[in-house]
């Protein structure tokens, strides 16, 4: 290859809905948005643990266990070679975390009930609305306060 020519870069992947997931940043961003899942742990494909629990953190870290106790998950994604993301035949994802022959799989379990408003669900105009007029109020009370 000549000084004048470059290599041309490869895209960066687009995986919708089935894939194999290798990039720990992208192994991460993909776990962070799950809440409440149904898991199925399996070793050699054999059943070794199942239950449901709340995700409370999604970490990477070289030397910090991957830990389901209690309903609650802790997963270290360096605890896993890859993910595959799959579909099931009633069109929901399941993710498949997989390190040699253990498979830990996570199937999201969606609430039938609406959840309560929260910081987390309100957009960034309605937020910035809210310091607004929280903002206005205050300068009101104190041009008010100079008045007398």
């Amino acid at each position: 290859m000549s000084k004048e020519q470059t290599p041309r870069q490869l895209p960066a992947p687009c995986i919708i809905d089935s894939g194999t997931i290798v990039s720990k940043d992208d192994m991460k961003r993909l776990l962070n948005d799950l809440c409440h899942v149904h898991y199925l742990h399996t070793i050699d494909e054999e059943l070794n643990s199942e239950g449901k629990g709340w995700i409370l953190e999604v970490f990477s870290h070289p030397y910090q266990s991957t830990l389901i106790a209690n309903g609650n998950l802790y997963i270290n994604i360096q605890s896993f070679d890859y993910i595959q993301l799959s579909q099931s035949p009633e069109g929901g994802n399941y993710f498949d975390l997989i390190q040699d022959n253990r498979r830990l799989r996570l199937i999201p379990i969606v609430n039938s009930k609406p959840e309560p408003a929260s910081v987390k669900n309100i957009d960034a105009a309605t937020i910035e609305a809210m310091v607004t007029e929280v903002l206005s109020a205050r300068w009101d009370v104190q041009l008010d306060d100079d008045d007398f």
